[in-house]
């Protein structure tokens, strides 16, 4: 027989959940209706400078842990080698003490030089056969000669350890440092691809424009640089002019950085300068804006920026991706964060 009960009404709770739903549904409706508008391409081109900026921070931290690690590289493999010729002069001191103690056995009875060898503790076997008696001149000789080596051989080992803990850390901090540029530097290309193909068009012909505009040739006027070497790193570094900027690219010589660009220019005159903004501004001379004379070093924004000062209020860098080697004016660079004179 079929059923005749009426359908039962909803309860309350479930009403309550049908009109919390309605509500969302004209909610997300409205936020969709009235959603921000796409950014101009003003809006988007400081966006992306702002990326460019912390992409180049990240960049520097980069090239400091890359150039640690390649210090710390070559100390490792110098320890690890000093653990290895330790090694192989224990070894031939274990030899020459066997080759004693084989003469001893043959002449009768197990020296202590013997019992070297069948002890399970042979640094404590040591401090005790230093002082026993009976023993020659040349086994005590021997003995001791073993024991120091064994706690150099210890202390060079722990050393080598030490270091290969550090170079560790290093590159966690590399491959950190590394991920947070790329992520940067993606994150500004993504907001470029929002703008259409000709707006993208004539943000790269503004920059090429900048480039050539502010490129010019050094000209110091009546501007002296404050030393020979300065004069030379600024005058090597001008020959770069429109070449491109590289992201973390070393030193060139086609392609730069901003502290791969200054580095490169005071080789070209002979100095060796480190790698990185944050260790170029500890060498030197530390100057005051007021003071800057063509070729000194000059850092902007919290220091993640420097380029060569060219004279006249101007600095020649490598600014950014997408720009080239130029010389411009600092006003237009960042803030000034300070200066020196190497």
């Amino acid at each position: 027989m079929a059923s005749h009960r009426r359908p039962k009404a909803p309860s309350r709770a479930r009403v309550t959940v049908i009109t919390a739903s309605a509500a969302a549904a004209v909610a997300l409706s409205a936020q969709g209706a009235h959603a921000d508008p796409k950014p101009t391409k003003s809006e988007v081109k400081a966006k992306v400078d702002k990326l460019y900026s912390e992409a180049e921070k990240a960049s520097e931290k980069y090239n400091g842990a890359k150039e640690q690690q390649d210090k710390l590289t070559k100390e490792v493999s110098a320890v690890q080698d000093k653990v290895a010729r330790g090694q192989e002069e224990l070894n031939a001191l274990r030899s020459e003490l066997g080759s004693i103690a084989t003469a001893q056995y043959r002449s009768g009875g197990i020296s202590p030089s013997v019992q070297l060898f069948f002890s399970s503790d042979p640094d404590g076997f040591l401090d005790q056969a230093s002082a026993l008696e009976g023993l020659t001149a040349r086994q005590t000789e021997s003995l001791q000669k073993i024991q120091a080596k064994q706690r150099s051989l210890a202390q060079e080992r722990k050393e080598a350890q030490g270091k290969l803990a550090e170079l560790a850390e290093v590159r966690e901090a590399l491959g950190k440092s590394k991920k947070a540029s790329q992520a940067k530097l993606a994150a500004a290309q993504h907001l470029l691809n929002t703008l259409t193909v000709a707006e993208r068009a004539e943000l790269a012909e503004k920059e090429q424009r900048a480039s050539r505009d502010a490129g010019g040739r050094l000209d110091l006027g009546n501007e002296v640089a404050a030393s020979g070497l300065g004069a030379a790193a600024l005058q090597a570094a001008s020959t770069r002019i429109g070449m491109p900027y590289s992201h973390s690219v070393t030193t060139g010589p086609n392609s730069f950085d901003c502290s791969g660009l200054t580095q490169w220019a005071y080789h070209q005159a002979g100095v060796e300068i480190t790698r990185t903004t944050y260790t170029q501004i500890n060498q030197g001379t530390r100057i005051g804006q007021s003071q800057l004379k063509p070729g000194d070093l000059v850092f902007f924004s919290g220091n993640s920026h420097v380029g060569l000062y060219a004279g006249g209020g101007n600095v020649l860098h490598a600014p950014y991706p997408g720009a080239y080697v130029r010389i411009e004016s600092m006003s237009t660079i960042g803030s000034f964060y300070a200066a020196v004179r190497i």
